[in-house]
């Protein structure tokens, strides 16, 4: 004897190997053996044997035209085993009452399901709905089979052009787009990103790298809303006339310098900061975008600013402005050395903003030392100057040894075409060098060391937290808590001097400002107190975004050190260039930051860090950002360079970029891994 019956919502047959008052044994075609309770078997049968019966059942069922049987049957609930006789005439067989079973129960927009083996019609105007449904279904079913035929031809369906670039990043993976898409590029063997730029779906990798950073970092997009402007204090104006030293593209003017010379021979320092803290208050309206974005985002040729163009311009420190300043004094003996430091908040006037592009190849090492040089603010510099090299030695002697100054700093320059100011595709980018160590760069890299340790040390000895860096035994981390930072070779060390540009440097001003203004007193009316959980999240957070802003500026520099080599050699230029040793096979271009690993370079004793060699580009590639070179030879034009171990675990220096990842059960091709080569 064999029975057909329901099982985990389908209907199946077998033979029946015992039975009890409840249940039956039942073994299926395939062996497996089942329990089924009695009420869900639908009839015994005889003949013909299971799988036989299920083979009938299935062919007969698809000739059941459902319209008819929908037009046949009244509008309330039926059992399918009293209809069978009507609808098949006479006695139907066992094949045939499972075959209305199957037609019914797989047709669930014309028969809502009741029961085992019962069901009732749908509402015409359900049943209208519902066709149209399914036409639409297997309309989309086959317009996704001509877009896949269409990718495999070489073109990019519309549809898929329309989805960019959140197919790519946030897609709807139930979407026909991205499944003709995803499989279309399975089938050729390519990525989907791949085939977005090579089929013209986005403009250009640039677009590619760009909008995977911005879908992940800035999914409401990179603007920013309107907010209320903020009111400035009225504060003691500063009888001074200060200057700032930026590079020419520099829009977040945040740091400025003053001199007073003294009859002494000595000299008033001060070290100027631009103060949004003294009117963003915290949880306000600004400072909530800030805390969001914790940094501003640096790229070649663009940035996405921490906080609204009208923030900073209502902060920054630019020239023929009086504006609201945190200042650092100390006094400058005629050695440089510096003594009787004070803090004050004030109103700074604002006399020039210098820039380093149109003084670099004017103050030199010589002009300050001499003190004879023709530029602006001349003799206030050959006094920084000299403070700067008074810091360096001091923190020479803490480190134990000096410190590393002949490695290249790279400026990038982009320039877009008038007619496409938005097409990386038709941009040019310039790569300008300097060492560091210019005297310019010296000056504001040890003020700035000079001001963030000074400023740490003190909200330390007062007992109140910030946000401060510390590095122990080479590893760098971030703590409530000041502590030495070896690689600085300062005892204390955190951000203050950019509060217009990341978020640390605006909660440790604020701190630094509570410290001012209330003394001794100063831990009960801080923003963050010891211990405070709400710091601790700032920290992890801050870290966080920072580390992923670096990371894609230093992809996007990759981006553009690429599109740089394109330029100069279809201008001509031999793609045998000079480069330097970073470590072992790892190599940097002498005029670009680009990092590669280029087989063949000698490894060992007289041939290491800093060397100059000539490698030859093979290919390049600005998807994936992979470069393939070639080891050529010594020497070249380049010279040798101290190149640190920082440059070694430079984020992105020579691995792929990984693609985005697609569907596995789309069956993709593969995006390459990326095994990363560190966080800076």
């Amino acid at each position: 004897m064999y029975a057909f019956f329901e099982e985990d919502g389908s209907y199946k047959a077998g033979r029946v190997l015992s039975s009890t008052d409840a249940a039956l044994q039942i073994e299926l075609p395939s062996g497996k053996r089942s329990k089924v309770k009695k009420t869900a078997v639908v009839f015994e049968f005889a003949k013909p044997e299971p799988q036989a019966l299920m083979d009938q059942a299935a062919q007969e069922a698809e000739g059941i035209d459902l319209d008819f049987l929908y037009e046949l049957l009244p509008q309330e609930e039926f059992g399918a085993l009293d209809f069978a006789p009507e609808y098949f005439g006479g006695n139907p067989t066992s094949a045939q009452q499972a075959a209305l079973v199957l037609r019914l129960h797989g047709a669930p927009h014309y028969f809502h399901r009741k029961g085992k083996a019962r069901y009732k019609p749908a509402p015409p105007e359900i049943l209208k709905a519902a066709k149209l449904a399914v036409e639409k279904k297997a309309a989309q079913e086959a317009r996704r089979l001509e877009m896949v035929e269409e990718i495999k031809a070489g073109q990019m369906p519309p549809e898929v052009a329309a989805a960019m670039p959140g197919i790519l990043f946030r897609p709807d993976k139930n979407g026909i787009a991205y499944k003709a898409l995803s499989e279309g590029a399975a089938a050729l063997g390519v990525h989907p990103a791949r085939l977005a730029v090579e089929r013209g779906a986005l403009k250009s990798a640039f677009d590619l790298h760009m909008q995977r950073f911005l879908t992940a970092a800035f999914p409401k997009g990179p603007g920013h809303a309107p907010l209320p402007e903020p009111k400035l204090p009225s504060l003691p104006v500063a009888a001074v006339q200060s200057f700032s030293i930026d590079d020419i593209t520099t829009t977040e003017i945040d740091d400025a310098f003053s001199v007073q010379f003294n009859a002494d021979g000595t000299a008033r320092v001060g070290i100027h900061i631009a103060a949004p803290g003294v009117a963003i208050a915290p949880g306000d309206a600004i400072d909530s975008v800030g805390r969001a974005r914790m940094s501003t985002v640096y790229m070649p040729g663009d940035k996405i600013t921490m906080l609204p163009d009208a923030t900073v311009q209502a902060f920054t420190l630019e020239e023929g402005r009086t504006m609201p300043a945190v200042s650092l004094y100390f006094t400058a003996g005629p050695d440089g050395a510096a003594t009787d430091f004070e803090t004050r908040i004030e109103a700074v006037p604002v006399a020039a903003n210098l820039r380093h592009n149109l003084l670099d190849e004017l103050v030199t090492a010589e002009s300050l030392d001499a003190r004879s040089g023709s530029y602006p603010f001349a003799q206030e510099l050959a006094l920084l100057w000299r403070v700067a090299q008074w810091m360096s030695g001091e923190r020479d002697r803490v480190r134990g040894k000096p410190e590393h100054n002949n490695r290249a700093d790279f400026s990038f320059y982009v320039d877009w075409a008038a007619d496409a100011p938005t097409d990386a595709s038709k941009a040019t980018v310039r790569i300008e060098t300097r060492r560091r160590g210019a005297p310019l760069d010296k000056i504001v890299s040890e003020l700035m060391i000079l001001a963030n340790s000074t400023w740490a040390r003190q909200l330390h000895e007062a007992r109140l937290p910030g946000i401060f860096r510390g590095q122990v035994a080479g590893r760098v981390r971030m703590s409530t808590h000041a502590g030495p930072h070896e690689a600085m070779g300062v005892l204390h060390y955190g951000w203050f001097t950019s509060p217009l540009r990341r978020y640390s440097d605006l909660v440790n001003q604020r701190q630094l400002l509570a410290l001012v203004e209330h003394g001794a007193v100063a831990a009960l009316k801080a923003p963050f107190k010891p211990k405070d959980a709400d710091l601790f999240a700032v920290i992890s957070a801050f870290d966080a975004a920072y580390t992923s802003y670096a990371e894609f500026q230093s992809q996007m520099e990759r981006f553009w050190c690429l599109r740089w080599a394109q330029q100069h050699i279809a201008a001509g230029d031999s793609r045998v260039v000079d480069a330097v040793v970073v470590k072992d096979d790892l190599v940097r271009l002498a005029r670009a930051p680009l990092y590669l690993r280029v087989a063949g370079v000698p490894v060992g004793e007289g041939f290491g860090r800093g060397r100059p060699v000539r490698i030859e580009l093979l290919s390049w590639d600005e998807i994936d950002l992979a470069v393939e070179a070639r080891y050529v030879g010594e020497g070249g034009s380049a010279q040798a360079e101290d190149v640190d171990e920082a440059e070694e675990d430079a984020p992105h220096a020579v691995d792929a970029v990984a693609l985005p990842e697609v569907d596995a059960d789309a069956n993709a091709a593969p995006a390459p891994a990326a095994s990363g080569a560190g966080a800076a």
